[in-house]
């Protein structure tokens, strides 16, 4: 199967600690309602099962998305029940939250079957380290995706919008079939080739609810 271009879209939420259960509940259920807008292809929300970061950066779920074009996740974006749902759900229930998004070949399904589980890593380098370091930090993520099998989907690229993901300027995404394969894939070996070019790693785990 031939690969296709897709645009990856992460968003990070910090739950306030006063929050409601109930108010959380219905934040995530209502980021997923929004599957089935016109212009997304995919989409899951879901709280963290881990969450690493090098910094004090700290958060507690994930929506993720993917869309076919730049102007269809703009489309997203602006759509009245994305804003409706910020409005009335998010910003009641989150005091944090930052996004990322980067285009990236993927083979296979555009959906990630509900009960995989997801591996999202951000990198923040430090500055004026120069191309060669940032594709040597690609290429040390890029070699992640041939060295464990378990890995059924992977996304690679360069986040796009700097501002709102706060500088984290590379992304990575890897599906498992489950949490357990997931936690069987340990690539900190890898990652310490890069650890001395990094203001700040975010590692995220996460399970595909099974309302996605």
């Amino acid at each position: 199967m031939e690969p296709r271009k897709i645009f990856e879209h992460i968003v990070l939420f910090k739950i306030k600690s006063d929050a409601p259960t109930s108010a959380v509940d219905a934040m995530v259920s209502n980021l997923n309602g929004m599957n089935s807008l016109d212009p997304v292809l995919y989409l899951s929300a879901s709280p963290l099962v881990r969450f690493r970061s090098l910094s004090s950066l700290t958060f507690t779920h994930m929506l993720h998305a993917r869309y076919a074009s730049e102007p269809d996740l703009m489309s997203y974006e602006d759509h009245p029940v994305h804003l409706s749902v910020i409005d009335n759900y998010v910003t009641p229930a989150v005091e944090d939250k930052m996004g990322v998004d980067w285009v990236s070949d993927l083979t296979g399904s555009i959906t990630v079957p509900p009960g995989s589980a997801i591996r999202a890593t951000l990198l923040k380098l430090k500055e004026g380290l120069g191309e060669s370091v940032k594709n040597k930090v690609l290429g040390v993520l890029e070699g992640i995706r041939h060295e464990f099998p378990s890995i059924q989907q992977y996304t690679l690229g360069e986040n796009f919008t700097l501002e709102r993901g706060r500088g984290f300027s590379i992304c990575s995404l890897a599906v498992f079939k489950g949490i357990n394969e997931l936690e069987a894939a340990n690539w900190e070996s890898e990652m310490v080739k890069v650890k001395e070019f990094l203001d700040d790693e975010m590692v995220l785990d996460c399970v595909v609810p099974l309302l996605a």
